[in-house]
């Protein structure tokens, strides 16, 4: 297989694409507000459109590490993940018509400042909390990954690519605050779509059609669409796909801060509603184009597979690899795909970004600064210093990025991290809008409970690696030396096979340990909470709205909820009248 270059054109493209995304982070610090106000640097003045709103919630949720692991999924193991867009689907109501209007009525910068409204500033800060470290080592992470997989086939160096991706995020960033973060989503979007489509373009060109591609994909075993199994053990089925696509989707859109803070930037709850909708096709687009441009390069190495002819030495690295080896006939266009991949590296990062830095300002800096000071931090004053925590974050990102590379565990660590820790996180803000009888303490404990079982269920191990779906090495030059290679690879996965020594908990499914997160928050965070009222070691005073406890805060209620108290709370004042009323007559 001829093997192409990463040339001039291709290294053109990509500075062009940094460059235009510096613009416009000084564009928006040029115009308009000038980011003078808090409210402009993070809320965007909640002057935003639905369409940049709907392109950046589909762009923060994408990273790099999506593109080429979605692609890669379906490359190593089939079509099944696409069933994860019904849980996008089911998802999307229950985050834009349940969660969405009560963070839009409090207009909050910090999601987080509901839970001190509804239960207290100890579930706030305990919340806030694990989102930092969640977000802080993803994005490590989300830079570093990148960087390895297109060093391993391009020869740019990591190094290089984390601190250019890096200081390009930060700068734009730090100088334009969400405007120029949602403005360069929409860009990068397009960029991700581009490579995601040169990918499968350049090869429907080499297999004369997509029919090809779909016809070597079908005799090959990778489309498969009927695993309904109801082992928890079994990888991808249509029960953890939906139900855990559920709860991870509503952990993203439904109450993390990066989302529902683009959410807030819009003018009014309905063209925030619909930014959610409209982000939906826009995501099973990119998610369906993603799958099938891993169909599209199984067909291009569907009989010389690169690890097992040693190319490379994971197949992570199979979607650079294929861009090298393909696209260097057509001028600027494996920069083009690196661009795109690069974007979702760039709108990830931005957006941890951006919501820390308002999580910072919101839930420690204007707490510390009430304690220390005795007076609230005007916002005027707010903006130079969130400024500087939006550049330090950025910098703390390059700098995990290096430690990621230096400490193999910790890749795996911080992916376990973002996973283990949104089920819980669902499952606070869940019992906050839909329970009365829930409070701090109880919530508080189930929270913890929850995180220590799941990070128990995501750390503890070993673990039996997936079994993947068969590849061949028949139409590789030296076959005999291939095979041999393939033969040695084998034998030192021999281990892959899931054996019954395994501890049965340590083989479910990564997609259900939100679940299982949440469900044990629910459960233990409602009964305990039951239990301590019962005992009166916790009360519940923050969702009323007198000191006698009879007048409800509706506000901290999911709308439809709120809607039926409100009915019932109506019929008993009435009845209670005319009781009144019948014995005032007698």
């Amino acid at each position: 297989m001829p093997v192409g270059t990463f040339d001039a054109w291709d290294t053109a493209v990509l500075i062009s694409i940094l460059v235009v995304s510096a613009l416009i982070g000084i564009y928006y610090r040029y115009t308009g507000g000038k980011q003078r106000t808090t409210q402009e640097y993070l809320m965007a003045d909640q002057s935003m459109t639905t369409f940049p709103v709907s392109f950046s919630l589909m762009a923060s949720f994408m990273s790099a590490i999506s593109l080429m692991g979605v692609s890669n999924e379906s490359y190593e193991f089939g079509t099944m993940f696409c069933v994860i867009n019904i849980a996008y689907v089911l998802s999307t109501p229950i985050a834009a018509y349940f969660f969405l209007p009560v963070f839009y009525r409090m207009r909050t910068t910090s999601v987080y400042e509901y839970l001190e409204r509804r239960f207290g500033q100890a579930t706030r800060l305990s919340a806030s909390l694990a989102f930092t470290v969640q977000m802080v080592l993803y994005m490590g992470i989300a830079l570093y990954a990148p960087a390895l997989a297109l060093e391993a086939v391009t020869g740019i160096h990591r190094s290089m690519a984390i601190v250019v991706i890096g200081l390009v995020c930060t700068f734009y960033s730090t100088l334009g605050g969400l405007k120029a973060v949602l403005i360069t989503d929409v860009f990068q979007s397009f960029l991700m779509f581009a490579a995601i489509y040169a990918v499968i373009a350049v090869s429907a060109i080499k297999a004369g059609g997509f029919a090809a591609i779909w016809e070597v994909a079908v005799e090959r075993g990778r489309v498969n669409f009927l695993e309904f199994s109801l082992d928890p053990t079994v990888r991808h089925t249509w029960w953890s796909l939906i139900i855990g696509g559920m709860v991870t989707y509503l952990s993203l859109y439904g109450v993390n801060q990066t989302q529902v803070q683009r959410l807030l930037s819009v003018r009014n709850l309905k063209s925030a509603q619909s930014a959610l909708w409209w982000n939906l096709p826009i995501l099973g687009m990119l998610s369906f184009s993603t799958i099938f441009s891993g169909l599209a390069i199984f067909y291009y190495y569907r009989d010389c597979d690169p690890v097992l002819k040693g190319r490379i030495e994971k197949r992570d690295q199979v979607m650079p690899l294929f861009a090298l080896d393909t696209m260097g006939q057509y001028p600027g266009l494996c920069g083009l795909f690196v661009s795109g991949i690069f974007s979702a590296s760039l709108s990830t990062i931005s957006s941890a970004v951006t919501s820390l830095s308002a999580v910072t300002l919101e839930d420690y800096l204007k707490p510390l600064y009430k304690a220390i000071f005795k007076r609230t931090l005007i916002d005027s004053k707010s903006t130079l210093p969130t400024k500087i925590v939006a550049c330090i974050f950025g910098l703390l990102c390059i700098g995990l990025a290096f430690v990621a590379g230096s400490m193999g565990g910790v890749l795996q660590a911080s992916l376990t991290i973002f996973g283990v820790v949104g089920g819980p996180l669902l499952a606070i803000f869940t019992l906050g809008v839909c329970t009365t009888r829930s409070n701090q303490r109880g919530v508080l404990l189930g929270f913890l409970v929850s995180l220590i079982v799941s990070f128990w269920m995501g750390f503890g191990g070993p673990k039996p690696r997936p079994v993947t779906l068969e590849f061949s090495t028949a139409g590789c030059e030296n076959a005999t030396s291939v095979m041999a290679h393939a033969i040695q690879l084998s034998a030192k996965s021999s281990g892959v096979v899931i054996e019954p020594d395994y501890f049965w908990l340590y083989r479910i499914s990564y997609l259900w340990l939100s679940v299982i997160g949440f469900l044990i928050a629910v459960v233990v965070g409602y009964g305990s909470s039951i239990v301590l009222a019962h005992f009166g070691k916790a009360e519940n005073a923050e969702i009323y709205l007198d000191k006698s406890q009879n007048q409800l805060d509706y506000d901290l209620f999911a709308p439809m909820l709120s809607r039926r108290w409100r009915r019932q709370e109506e019929q008993n004042q009435t009845a209670q009248d005319e009781t009144l009323t019948k014995l005032t007559e007698q």
